[in-house]
């Protein structure tokens, strides 16, 4: 499931992206959406974010794009949080964004 502070984070940088290359875009797009489809069989496969202690959060890399969930096998196998370049620097702040209420 998406947060919909992600889907919109995703959303501008396809946009970006797709003024200097709309195909480009659109496989971006793809390859993110089919890495979360594998997601919801291996859950615990993504990396642990560097910026973040513990192990409530996960991340995976589709470049130029870093993918950041979290994985509760009590509620939902993944929620996606926040998508963001993957020069950028993580801010808990984004993550607040995302959660559900």
């Amino acid at each position: 499931m998406w947060s919909e502070p992600a889907l919109a984070d995703l959303d501008a940088i396809a946009d970006y992206i797709a003024l200097e290359n709309p195909a480009a875009a659109r496989r971006l797009v793809r390859n993110i959406f089919d890495h979360i489809d594998q997601l919801e069989a291996h859950s615990d496969s993504g990396a642990f974010p560097q910026e973040l202690k513990g192990r409530r959060y996960r991340q995976f890399v589709e470049p130029p794009c870093r993918v950041i969930y979290r994985h509760d096998e009590k509620q939902q196998p993944v929620f996606i949080l926040h998508v963001m370049r993957s020069e950028q620097k993580l801010r808990r702040s984004k993550l607040r964004r995302g959660r559900k209420k």
